[in-house]
């Protein structure tokens, strides 16, 4: 059994094995030692939030574990976070997990019990997303994967930018998503998201991420996105750090579908519709599956950049096999976008041909 610590520097999470007394962060390179404890007293699993007195944090065993199957198993982490009575507020980001979760267990067939759901709407004090719940949510997501696994990270709230100073990111910036804590805890580094669910991913294994964020086209740090044109035409930026350090998986499958490139924002649906509102990134994945162009990456890709495309002009309003998703969830009504200026992103852990390689999680 790992124990997880803080590293001593940055404080990003750290798996401990068994026995180890110091561990060296893979993001700062800081050594942590692990002080033997004197007259501990036993345990609590009852804290929240963990003593600052100490770096253990709590284990993602927490979650539930999902059953082996024969098939592969099927996990998700959907995180929707609305900054409520904050002058952060959106209006969207619930509705968008209600949304994903409703997607994924009724047309990707997972399992209910399978889908951790962090939103300011839970009873349980370990599902609000906090910075601490959701670095505990993404280890929960990849801990003990196995060949046939499928992996799914949606993410719906605030995303930003901070100096990057070792010079692995193409435009100086390193991207973070913003946790409802944010403003005290800080925001959560692409770096971090990187290391703790695109690196460890074994052979076999594939993760889906789907962020509906500002500034969020390479938010996972994958080595290769997808510079895609009006007309379709693309190639594959190599995002590969000149510090040599590797930023793809171990063997793995890691995707990811953003809401837009690094320097833009995201805006939800709420620009026409006054009866409800999801992101806009959201609302056209979903509606992307919905309307039969899931066929492969790269028809979801230029759907959801065609709808979005549309709104420049104020043409898009609701209808369609996505509507009906959303008003069963939501209130019976019909959404619209309007003047997004916003182009979703596709990144990757290897190039590979988007119209040809088949769309599934």
């Amino acid at each position: 059994m790992y124990m997880l610590v803080n590293c001593s520097n940055c404080h990003t999470p750290l798996q401990l094995p068994p026995g180890a007394k110091s561990i060296r962060c893979a993001i700062c390179q800081a050594v942590t030692h692990i002080a033997e404890p004197r007259n501990a007293p036993p345990p609590s699993t009852n804290t929240y939030p963990p003593p600052s007195s100490s770096s253990v944090v709590p284990s993602p065993n927490h979650y539930a574990p999902v059953p082996p199957s024969s098939h592969g198993r099927k996990k998700a982490v959907i995180c929707g976070i609305s900054y409520r009575y904050s002058r952060h507020e959106l209006k969207g980001c619930i509705n968008d997990a209600k949304c994903m979760k409703y997607l994924l267990i009724n047309k990707f067939k997972f399992p209910e019990s399978s889908i951790i759901n962090l939103t300011e709407d839970e009873r349980d004090p370990y599902k609000i997303p906090t910075k601490q719940n959701i670095r505990m949510a993404m280890y929960w997501l990849v801990q003990g994967c196995q060949p046939g696994d499928s992996l799914v990270f949606h993410y719906s709230g605030h995303g930003s930018q901070q100096r990057n100073y070792s010079g692995d990111e193409v435009d100086g910036y390193d991207e973070t998503l913003c946790p409802l804590d944010f403003e005290t805890q800080g925001m959560i580094v692409d770096d971090e998201i990187n290391a703790t669910m695109v690196r460890p991913l074994p052979r076999g294994v594939k993760l889906h991420a789907i962020i509906d964020a500002c500034h969020s086209g390479t938010v996972l740090d994958l080595p290769f996105l997808c510079r895609m044109n009006s007309s379709g035409q693309y190639i594959w930026e190599d995002h590969r750090p000149r510090s040599g350090v590797w930023k793809g998986t171990n063997g793995g499958e890691a995707i990811s579908f953003s809401g837009c490139d690094d320097h833009q924002t995201s805006a939800d649906t709420s620009a026409l519709s006054k009866i409800t509102s999801t992101g806009a990134m959201t609302y056209c994945f979903i509606q992307a599956i919905e309307r039969g162009a899931g066929a492969t990456y790269g028809s979801i890709l230029t759907s959801m950049r065609a709808t979005i495309r549309e709104t420049r002009s104020g043409g898009m309003g609701g209808g369609g096999p996505v509507t009906s998703l959303i008003t069963m969830l939501l209130t019976g009504g019909s959404l619209s976008v309007g003047g997004l200026s916003q182009e979703p992103q596709l990144t990757s852990c290897e190039p590979f041909d988007v119209y040809s390689k088949p769309f599934s999680l």
